[in-house]
């Protein structure tokens, strides 16, 4: 058990391995090639970024979230863009939704609800900060993370890379370890099919920086532990490691910690509203 647990957990982190080259690779290149029209592109372009980013989550991988965080705190993405790839982020739910045989109505009726919820919100988010938006710049990332530049960009990329994957290794690792201690069943028995508080819990269980959240979230609905609203409350607050990469690259952690909360805010209270509309899926 505990091999497998191991192995799980180094599939699970190699998996994004790809994401998190290509995200150290633009930021690099934006620190070291661009000037001040690629910079303006960028903050021109975040206007539009939640919908982007908010499709983009939707695909079947938490690599999306864990290259949002280091994009972020490189200040290349809005924070509503980030807000809406951690919304958004599916992880294993659809992968999970069609092994089970799930009605293709029903998968894209989750898929959509995700998608409009993250990128309104992050739309709201972004025009509420639209002010500290428009001061938004490109952070040295070199005096950062005290790399060695003078490496070029691809040996500078790729460093990061595997920093950031042997952390994400170690607590994947101790976190399914803890998972496969306290036992799915027990996290089940916990979360009833109750309405609001279904949803509450749900989110709490989303918030998990593991693969294994959407998977727990999405099987509890598959097996009618929990009902609609609480489902969505606990896929929308899941961002797979995408938070655990955020605390790790963003030095202020007040304002990573206001991130989470206002996700773990955000995907309640979406649930809750599904639940009151009378939203099934």
């Amino acid at each position: 058990m505990f091999i497998e647990i191991i192995a799980d957990s180094f599939i699970d982190s190699i998996r994004i391995l790809p994401f998190l080259f290509v995200a150290y690779l633009i930021m690099e290149y934006l620190e070291h090639r661009a000037g001040d029209r690629m910079q303006a592109a960028i903050r021109s372009a975040g206007k539009g970024g939640p919908i982007i980013g908010g499709i983009l989550g939707i695909f079947p991988q938490c690599g999306f979230s864990a290259a949002a965080s280091n994009l972020y705190a490189g200040r290349i993405i809005t924070v509503g863009t980030l807000m809406a790839v951690f919304l958004s982020t599916s992880d294993e739910m659809l992968p999970i939704m069609i092994s089970a045989n799930a009605r293709a109505e029903t998968i894209i009726k989750i898929l959509a609800v995700k998608v409009v919820v993250a990128a309104l919100a992050g739309l709201v988010i972004d025009f509420i900060f639209h002010k500290r938006d428009k001061d938004i710049r490109i952070e040295h990332l070199c005096e950062q993370h005290q790399c060695h530049c003078e490496n070029g960009i691809w040996r500078s990329a790729l460093r990061h890379t595997v920093k950031i994957f042997l952390y994400i290794l170690f607590i994947s690792l101790v976190l399914n370890l803890l998972i496969a201690w306290i036992g799915e069943d027990v996290l089940s028995s916990v979360i009833l099919n109750r309405p609001v508080v279904g949803a509450v819990i749900a989110g709490l269980v989303g918030l998990i920086p593991n693969c294994a959240a959407s998977v727990i979230v999405t099987q509890l609905y598959l097996n009618g532990v929990l009902n609609a609203g609480a489902m969505i409350a606990g896929l929308l607050s899941g961002t797979g490691v995408g938070v655990l990469v955020l605390l790790r690259v963003n030095d202020n952690r007040r304002e990573n910690l206001g991130l989470i909360g206002l996700l773990y805010v955000i995907g309640v209270m979406a649930g809750i509203v599904v639940e009151f509309l009378g939203i099934t899926f």
